[in-house]
């Protein structure tokens, strides 16, 4: 290690900064330790869970530190360790020293951002090691409040690990950060700026963010300037504090208070003219930008054989095409950038499309390193019909329309066809079986159980709409194998469905309509269970 860091301190010389079209120099880099989390915090995590990348997808200790290093090497300054949980990371005690080695090519400081869990006891080896700087989250004094918004208990170890923090003399800097929603915890915003009467702790308050699966609400987000208007009504004496360089919140204090508040106002009123930061996703993506979902893989060129100075041109390149601001918040593409879990962003994968390589062209999901698991997946959806095909369907005969003979012809020759809902179950369990036939990049998978029901339903008459018929259909499918069944319990409903649809074409082929297919339950994967909310 001393002799590499030897031979980079001679290098360093010769290695311009990265610095972007828009002279912007990047010195600041956020690298995600691990996408798992020991929280679940809403605004976070979608709320049916995530898909986890595979532990050999994951950047290696050996590969964390390369990459710090090549980053050092070309001007950056501070390191900090995000997540997921960067405290969930096995043996991040001893990167945290490695990375401390750093220093003799000009690395000044280590941060790390992290829930505050588990932090307790490791926090003074890793001050030992080299840590610096710790951001904490916590985004409720209340406990019950923490609760609903992590969906775990927690509460009194976050405040153990910050009292630790705060008197631990190695720590330089302690900052608390706290994701302000309103109606949910706004009110709490003065208890926390009393936080930092007797205690040297910055509070820094964040503007509620839209990612993947985060629920985000335009209504909830309160505004940095808003809040201030707040603070400032009850304590109009408050004052100014000096940022330091490229700092993205706006710091007030109060006199004769230790510490200070500030503002992260990403949503509101954007910092991108001085953004320093460059962030190193867990599986090895380079991200210039927490909003733009746009990423390149820097763990494939170096298990491939690139060289170190093939790597810095690859990083040269992602700086070089860095927008000189994001979208407005409101026009963020959600729907590719990854959930906050996934992005490792310190203050909070695009999600990386499992089916596209780093080229963009059509892959299949490489599951050979995954252990086959009891895997389980749910799904249902509708079709809604017309009286005439509900009656056709039950073969009962509750009071309704009379029928013209048009339609009795048209039931008795659908009837010819046989029975529309064992055809449908048929169709449906034979479908799941054939998904990786029907769907190109799906997995073939030994299903050991498909359950297919179809039932008739009349939806009550109100006093302006009339009764509605559908059928519902719901398919369980369960197999022993490397990934998940949710497409094929998809698949099986809306090929059920298809053929409720051909069977009772000839009585309403003009009136039905199929609707609302999803998944409701799954179990098994490394990604954990969910089921879906009414």
């Amino acid at each position: 290690m001393q002799a590499r860091i030897a031979d980079l301190d001679a290098s360093t010389r010769h290695i311009p900064a990265l610095v972007d079209t828009f002279k912007r120099r990047h010195d600041y880099l956020r690298i995600s330790l691990t996408e798992r989390c020991n929280l679940r915090c809403f605004y976070c995590m979608p709320e049916e869970g995530i898909e986890l990348s595979p532990t050999g997808k994951l950047l290696t200790d050996d590969e964390v530190v390369r990459l710090a290093e090549l980053f050092v090497q070309t001007g950056v300054t501070k390191i900090r360790l995000t997540g997921g949980e960067p405290t969930v990371r096995k043996g991040i005690t001893d990167i945290i020293g490695r990375l401390n080695s750093l220093r003799q090519i000009g690395l000044k400081s280590i941060a790390m951002t992290s829930n505050g869990i588990a932090l307790h006891r490791k926090l003074p080896s890793m001050v030992d090691n080299g840590l610096t700087h710790l951001n904490l989250s916590l985004d409720t004094l209340d406990p019950n409040k923490f609760m609903i918004m992590t969906r775990r208990r927690g509460h009194e170890a976050v405040l153990r690990t910050l009292d630790e923090a705060l008197h631990n003399p190695g720590l330089q800097q302690v900052k608390l950060n706290i994701v302000v929603i309103k109606g949910l915890n706004d009110a709490e915003v003065f208890d926390f700026i009393e936080l930092t009467k007797d205690r040297s702790l910055s509070v820094r308050f964040i503007e509620f963010m839209p990612f993947t699966g985060n629920k985000w609400d335009q209504q909830k987000m309160l505004s940095s300037s808003e809040l201030l208007e707040r603070i400032s009504q009850r304590h109009p004496d408050i004052v100014r504090v000096t940022d330091e360089a490229n700092d993205t919140a706006r710091s007030w204090a109060l006199p004769g208070y230790k510490g200070s508040f500030g503002f992260i106002s990403s949503m509101s009123d954007h910092f991108c003219a001085t953004c320093n930061r460059l962030r190193i996703t867990a599986d090895g993506n380079i991200k210039v930008c927490l909003f733009d979902a746009k990423e390149i893989s820097l763990r494939d060129r170096m298990r491939a054989g690139a060289t170190d100075a093939e790597l810095l041109e690859l990083i040269r390149t992602a700086v070089l095409g860095k927008q000189e601001k994001h979208s407005d918040m409101q026009d963020i593409d959600v729907k590719t950038n990854r959930p906050m879990i996934l992005i490792g962003s310190g203050a909070l994968k695009p999600i990386t499309l499992t089916h596209l390589d780093q080229h963009g062209r059509a892959s299949m999901v490489d599951v050979g390193d995954k252990a086959p698991s009891s895997r389980s997946a749910t799904a249902t959806g509708r079709i809604i019909i017309p009286f005439s095909a509900y009656e056709l369907v039950t073969g009962d005969y509750p009071p309704g329309p009379a029928l013209s003979d048009d339609v009795v012809a048209s039931q008795a020759k659908a009837r010819r066809k046989g029975d529309a809902l064992t055809v449908a179950q048929l169709a449906a369990i034979m479908a799941s079986k054939k998904t990786s036939d029907l769907i190109p990049l799906c997995h073939p998978l030994p299903l050991t159980k498909v359950d297919v029901r179809l039932t008739p339903e009349e939806h009550t008459a109100s006093a302006t709409v009339g009764s509605q018929y559908s059928i519902f259909c719901e398919a369980t499918v369960k197999c022993e194998g490397k990934t998940g069944v949710e497409m094929e319990a998809l698949t099986a409903v809306s090929v059920g469905l298809l053929t409720v649809w051909d069977m009772l074409k000839a009585v309403a082929g003009k009136e039905m309509d199929i609707t609302d297919i999803k998944v409701t339950k799954k179990s098994g994967g490394r990604s954990g269970d969910f089921t879906r909310g009414a």
